[in-house]
């Protein structure tokens, strides 16, 4: 991918990619080797110091071993919240912990290649990232160089850096289930929030003539725009960059919507939009689903009961729109039990055995 690849334009509107952000300037940072005591770096970090790994590429995966095992020694409460509360205490601890690039390489020994280096940083020769930063490149590339088979499309995806893809597949089963025996007009849908594109490719193979996918991740846009041009695909599906409808005017026969089912507890950037949703997303999309939706349309959501088993308080924002609204009357409403959690993880993730995914069918008033 060529420098002028990272940017598009969309409907007169330019995008630029979405990347770790390069640390340019100079910076106090504390040196660290691996014959060092990893829980002084620990300490540096803590203190708010940055520190940098000046050797192997394993000498900052055992600090950051070591800082979670710190951390989870101090953040005992096991609930969904509490290990939440972790996770974020981790996270900002961790991009203090930092690594030097140089002509797109890791500058340490034993490092992995990551080809996501040359294709985001045209521009740079020298610069640092935290070393989780870096473990999510690595990650990302390996993703994408092998791809990801989804059954319910019968093929391999592979997902631009910081584009949300799934993991698990239980509402992408449940959404083709439903797809199948779906009689409405397939002359147009609409994919709020396109992400990677598994469910406008579903709506293609079950006969959906034309599909226009929205998101406000340019990542997503961009990654889809390149990999649409080598597939066939690339006439049926159209693209547009903004908030849940973006520049999209029309009435469709059907909107697909799967939103983030967490509520945000902070802001949510960059991948987290994906999975944390703000108060204000659901009024928002029901206004304008309105206003989109055709006489005999429908408006599909995909979503869970995962904020409500969590968190008793929580109030479940369809069911709200619902009861207050006045926009859409439920036509169906399906269950699907998620399957347990992997014995590999290590995460306390009890919960999972209470978890539905839900396909929500709604119609206008």
């Amino acid at each position: 991918m060529l420098k002028n690849e990272l940017e598009l334009i969309i409907s007169g509107q330019k995008i630029s990619v979405n990347r770790p952000e390069p640390i340019v300037a100079d910076i106090d940072v504390v040196p660290y080797k691996r014959r060092m005591d990893p829980m002084d770096a620990v300490d540096a970090l803590i203190e708010g110091y940055s520190v940098l790994i000046v050797d192997y590429y394993s000498s900052g995966l055992a600090v950051l071993s070591e800082l979670k095992k710190h951390l989870e020694k101090k953040y005992t409460d096991q609930s969904f919240k509490g290990q939440r509360e972790l996770r974020k205490t981790y996270r900002e601890l961790s991009h203090k912990l930092l690594l030097h690039i140089t002509n797109n390489k890791l500058t340490v020994r034993k490092a992995p290649e990551i080809g996501w280096l040359e294709t985001l940083y045209p521009d740079f020769t020298e610069f640092l990232l935290p070393f989780s930063q870096v473990q999510g490149l690595n990650s990302s590339w390996q993703w994408y160089n092998k791809g990801i088979f989804i059954p319910v499309i019968d093929r391999k995806i592979h997902p631009f850096y910081g584009t949300y893809f799934p993991t698990r597949f239980e509402h992408l089963k449940l959404f083709d289930k439903w797809l199948e025996r779906y009689k409405g007009e397939k002359k147009s849908a609409i994919d709020v929030g396109i992400g990677s594109g598994i469910l406008s490719f579903q709506l293609l193979k079950r006969g959906f003539q034309k599909v226009c996918g929205t998101d406000n991740n340019p990542n997503a846009i961009i990654g889809l725009t390149q990999s649409l041009k080598k597939s066939k695909l690339n006439s049926k599906i159209e693209l547009l960059f903004g908030d849940l409808f973006a520049q999209n005017d029309s009435k469709s026969d059907l909107i697909v919507f799967n939103p983030p089912w967490l509520p945000a507890s902070n802001k949510s950037e960059g991948i987290d939009n994906a999975i944390y949703y703000e108060k204000d997303l659901f009024p928002r999309f029901f206004a304008e689903a309105k206003k989109h939706t055709r006489l005999n349309g429908r408006v599909v959501i995909l979503f869970s009961n995962l904020a409500q088993i969590t968190n008793q308080k929580e109030s479940h924002p369809i069911e709200k729109e619902l009861a207050e609204g006045g926009r859409f009357e439920k036509e169906l409403l399906l269950h699907k039990k998620v399957r347990s959690a992997s014995k590999n993880t290590k995460r306390n993730q009890n919960w999972r055995h209470e978890e539905m995914i839900e396909l929500w069918v709604l119609k206008l008033l």
